[in-house]
């Protein structure tokens, strides 16, 4: 009889020991987040030296594993739950559900099919509905699926609309996009088959938004060609403004043209809690299929997005295949088997630790952190207004201001504005007390700040615009 001493296990007593030493830097991290420094940088160079070995043929004590990753490689990464962590769209997580990552995690939960993880479907189910139900989406006709971010959330929206509008012939399909949407969707979209000429981008008006009369002859001019104008993605919350489109006004044009309507909501559509995002985002509910990223303003650690769709047997249509070594597994129609639903067969327990954060803090307190949030953005514009060095340039929408130095009286050229503006970002990050880059707006390289973590105070950002001009007195006299 064949026996191996090879089981990967250690005893009770040592997972105890382990367990409770992971948990312990979890916690000691979460404590003491706020006061660390938000920037780690480090040169491939340097990362070679430390890390760069071939693989141990004999194994080590897991204790000194675990010390060195914690000293060496969990203090070599931002953190993006600081609440100086003011660029791209942070991550501020919460403990609850980083302890329900580790839940799924340690009893390894295969959340694909029905019959590996009834319960694990069931709870996307209901997550699902919570969803569709907060965005006005239809709940018993409605579906979705969690997905690893927005970017493929974006990716399984663009191939549905593909089979569902055009069916296997996409050759003459035309997709429309503003010059505001998240890359994401340009790579979704040629990484869907898609070619350069079969991608119409849309100019914005002065706020942003799409250019709607341009938008109506790009239409026009492509069905006179005899091309098919098949999807519009709109976007809930872009990533340089925070702007949102006009969605009631491009829910007609779709519905006029027999178009898809997807709504890119992965940074904004969650501000829908608040009772100002809600006055934002009215006609969301208009979508044919909206991306959602609860690791972003839902405040749930990576990596967790969401597609949510009018009709679940579109993704099904799209989606489903029948190999012969799954057919003992179907279910009756009930029981989804997500994997039906997206590209993963082997997917993750992503909806345990939404519903466990939503089930502890209920939706009253995300309410609470997120109209916060959208406060914060606006007196940040209210102190910068008040000073007379910083311009606004885009205004506080949903948590997202965008800024540049520039003094009352100032002569400087707009190519050494832009250039000041560059060396302040440069020299905060380098400094490491905060994460503050720059964006490009109509030309004008400004500071960009995304307002979405609860612990982050008006202390925080008065502070770090006193860090700001300290570092462009260096170049320019105050």
């Amino acid at each position: 009889m064949l026996k191996t001493e090879a089981t990967l296990e250690i005893s009770k007593e040592a997972m105890t020991r382990y367990g409770y030493k992971v948990v312990d830097a979890i916690v000691a991290h979460f404590d003491t987040q706020n006061s660390k420094l938000p920037v780690a940088s480090a040169t491939r160079e340097e990362m070679d030296r430390l890390f760069s070995e071939a693989a141990p043929e004999r194994g080590m004590d897991p204790d000194n594993v675990l010390q060195f990753v914690l000293d060496e490689v969990m203090t070599k990464s931002n953190v993006v739950s600081h609440p100086r962590s003011y660029s791209f769209v942070p991550g501020p997580s919460n403990y609850i559900s980083a302890m329900a990552d580790s839940l799924a995690s340690g009893f390894n939960i295969f959340s694909g099919g029905w019959a590996a993880s009834p319960a694990a479907a069931e709870l996307e189910i209901v997550t699902m509905n919570w969803l569709l139900k907060l965005f006005g989406f239809p709940v018993k006709r409605g579906g979705g699926i969690f997905t690893s971010g927005g970017s493929m959330a974006n990716l399984t929206a663009i191939i549905t609309a593909r089979k569902v509008k055009c069916g296997d012939d996409f050759s003459k399909a035309v997709i429309y996009l503003s010059d505001q949407a998240h890359s994401s969707n340009i790579k979704a979209i040629r990484s869907a088959g898609f070619k350069k000429e079969q991608i119409r981008v849309i100019p914005t008006d002065s706020e942003f938004k799409f250019a709607l009369n341009k938008l109506k002859n790009a239409i026009a001019r492509d069905v006179l060609e005899g091309l098919q104008p098949f999807c519009l993605i709109a976007t809930a919350g872009t990533t340089n403004t925070g702007t949102v489109d006009q969605l009631s006004e491009l829910a007609t044009i779709c519905k006029k043209e027999k178009i898809w309507f997807h709504i890119d909501g992965a940074y904004g559509a969650a501000a829908i809690l608040s009772k100002n995002g809600k006055q934002l985002l009215k006609g969301i509910e208009k979508a044919d299929s909206l991306t959602v990223d609860p690791h972003k303003w839902f405040f749930q650690p990576y990596e967790i997005g969401c597609l949510l769709v009018r009709n679940h047997q579109w993704l099904k249509g799209t989606f489903t295949e029948k190999p012969e070594y799954l057919r003992d597994i179907e279910g009756n129609t009930s029981e989804i088997n997500f994997y039906d639903h997206g590209i993963e067969l082997t997917r993750r327990f992503r909806a345990l630790k939404f519903y466990m954060s939503i089930k502890t803090f209920g939706l009253r307190t995300f309410r609470k952190a997120i109209t916060y949030n959208i406060q914060l953005a606006e007196a940040t514009e209210t102190v910068l207004r008040k000073s007379s060095h910083w311009e606004v340039i885009s205004p506080a929408t949903l948590a997202v201001i965008n800024f540049r130095f520039n003094p009352i009286g100032n002569r400087l050229s707009e190519k050494k504005l832009d250039a000041l503006n560059q060396y302040i970002s440069k020299q905060v990050v380098d400094s490491k007390q905060a994460l503050l880059v720059t964006t490009v707006l109509n030309g004008q390289v400004v500071l960009r700040m995304c307002l979405i973590n609860p612990r982050t105070t008006i202390q925080d950002i008065k502070e770090t615009l006193v860090l700001c001009e300290s570092f462009a007195a260096e170049k320019f006299t105050l």
